[in-house]
């Protein structure tokens, strides 16, 4: 007898990924160069130079049984340390190696504090929509709780409170969020940050028991105007974990390095950190790669060139709301959120398949009636696409 849930998540691929073997089968028919595939997240920019050159000095510098050997479960102290004090260079605090947890990328990191806060199959953790689909199979079949789903506020991608509120209740474990947004690109501003941190210390103390704040965001640093600011969340909620991926701000999605961020204000430190190391422990990660743990510690902080996806942002968005389609404009992240047009997002993006321009339905995201276009492409690629939103647009309005 099998786990028939597992067996069913083998057998069907997340909606993002059938259409990318479905873009792979195409090529194969009309070339590669002409799919117009809007359907993975997968950075199209080099990493920054000096990711090569830490390779390289690592390489040439330390013992291959070091640079490949297994570190500290927790990871390597130096790689910790040095990571811990670039956050303090940027953001003013004062972490040190004990407060990080070396991932392998930000799936793991989620998965890893999931797995540290459910003690319960009553747990519950809140899902701020839109959200990244793989939240409800890390929080459900990964750690065995109950993933809530809040409904998005579609004007502009802030949290809808009262939504909020109303599903906050004592087997609250969790408020997930991804500030900037897959897959609106939305930044959640500093109030919309205040107001969940009184609201989520107000509840915290009505129950008797801390609702923590899990913050996803391996989207930091990638914003694109000089008035966007991201909000560091520990600032200003105490009991909050932070999730970090360098996939998408080093263009590293393949080499899977991330870490967990536990403050010292957390209630009971000491307790959360021994659970996000048990938590490791459970689920098989013995350490995270031993070589890109070195290469994050010497790139940390850096980006790769973000004005090519400054670029396709602006292409799309001027582009899309001149056509006719309703779009809150992304302030980070990779990928804009359009509605589609008011009919049903399935239909719409089996329209574009025709055209082969592969575009994701907003349901899976939690907010139908919208698709997900991932604009980490070449910018060739975005204006190729542009007459064929053009096309849908006159089909679908007439």
């Amino acid at each position: 007898m099998l786990n028939e849930s597992v067996v069913a998540l083998g057998k069907k691929r997340s909606t993002i990924r059938e259409l990318f073997e479905f873009g792979n089968q195409r090529a194969a028919v009309v070339g590669r160069e002409n799919i117009l595939d809007f359907s993975l997240g997968n950075p199209n920019v080099p990493a920054p130079e000096a990711v090569k050159q830490a390779i390289l000095d690592t390489l040439d510098t330390e013992d291959p049984a070091v640079t490949h050997g297994y570190t500290s479960a927790q990871g390597a102290d130096f790689v910790r340390e040095t990571i811990a004090q670039d956050l303090n260079r940027r953001f003013g605090t004062q972490y040190g190696g004990r407060n990080l947890y070396m991932t392998v990328g930000a799936a793991a990191a989620l998965s890893i504090c999931f797995k540290a806060l459910t003690a319960s199959s009553d747990d519950e953790f809140l899902v701020l929509a839109p959200y990244f689909p793989e939240y409800l199979v890390f929080i459900g079949e990964g750690a065995g709780a109950k993933p809530v789903i809040v409904p998005a506020r579609n004007e502009d991608f802030q949290i809808d409170f009262d939504a909020l509120d109303q599903r906050i209740n004592e087997h609250t474990k969790a408020v997930v969020v991804n500030s900037p947004n897959n897959p609106s690109g939305a930044v959640y501003s500093e109030d919309t940050v205040r107001r969940l941190a009184e609201l989520l210390t107000q509840r915290s103390q009505q129950y008797g028991h801390p609702i923590y704040l899990i913050s996803d965001e391996p989207y930091r640093e990638l914003v694109y105007d000089a008035d966007t600011v991201v909000p560091f969340l520990p600032k200003y909620y105490d009991n909050t974990l932070v999730c970090y991926s360098y996939s998408k701000s080093l263009s590293l999605p393949g080499e899977r390095i991330g870490y967990v961020l536990v403050p010292d204000s957390v209630q009971d430190f000491a307790d959360m950190y021994a659970a996000v190391c048990g938590a490791g422990r459970v689920l098989g990660y013995v350490n995270a790669p031993s070589l890109f743990q070195r290469v994050a510690a010497k790139c940390t902080g850096l980006t790769s060139d973000l004005s090519v996806y400054k670029k396709n942002r602006d292409l799309l968005y001027e582009a899309l709301t001149s056509y006719g389609y309703q779009c809150v404009k992304p302030r980070g992240a990779f990928y804009i959120f359009p509605q589609t047009l008011g009919i049903d997002d399935y239909k719409f993006c089996e329209m574009a398949k025709k055209y082969d321009l592969l575009v994701v339905p907003g349901t899976d995201f939690g907010a139908p009636g919208h698709m997900r276009i991932s604009y980490c492409v070449k910018t060739e690629t975005v204006e190729r696409a542009l007459p064929i939103f053009e096309k849908l647009a006159k089909e679908v309005l007439g």
